[in-house]
């Protein structure tokens, strides 16, 4: 039953964020559709319902925070070189360490940096501890430091 419980918690709040009706019939039949799914689903394994999230809300927010000023960041650098297109591109594949060892742990790293214009998540060599990106601008130094540990540090702990 908690897995049931847990996945259809995350089914209705995709359901809630996808449609934004508030109209009853429109929640009535979110919640039997999202159920439905939740069923079908829930023998799959097992699932962290969306409350796990709020035992520490100040993480939650100061990731949230973090990450949408290095996107807005990284969205002006893309800009910037979209505009002044003879700055030179250094383009490229980086393999970074990583922190994190839970599944969990590896899924928010890997769609948060993504979100972040400046690399993409291409491979995750999960007993290894590293992370494989396409980085638009490789950078000099340490690159786990401007790719993925800002996000690790503020995520909870495997």
């Amino acid at each position: 039953m908690g897995r049931f419980l847990a996945l259809w918690a995350w089914c209705f709040l995709v359901w809630v964020l996808l449609t934004w009706t508030p109209q009853p019939e429109q929640i009535i039949f979110g919640m039997l559709d999202t159920a439905v799914v939740a069923a079908a689903l829930a023998p799959l394994g097992g699932w962290a319902g969306p409350w796990r999230l709020l035992r520490r809300p100040d993480r939650l927010i100061i990731l949230a925070l973090t990450s949408a000023v290095r996107m807005v960041q990284a969205n002006l650098r893309l800009s910037r070189r979209v505009w002044s297109p003879s700055r030179p591109l250094r383009s490229g594949m980086v393999i970074v360490p990583t922190t994190k060892s839970s599944e969990a742990g590896l899924t928010a790293v890997g769609v948060i940096t993504s979100l972040i214009v400046d690399n993409q998540i291409v491979d995750v060599d999960r007993s290894g501890h590293r992370l494989q990106y396409h980085a638009v601008d490789v950078p000099d130094r340490d690159p786990a430091e401007h790719i993925n540990a800002p996000v690790e540090r503020r995520l909870w702990n495997d």
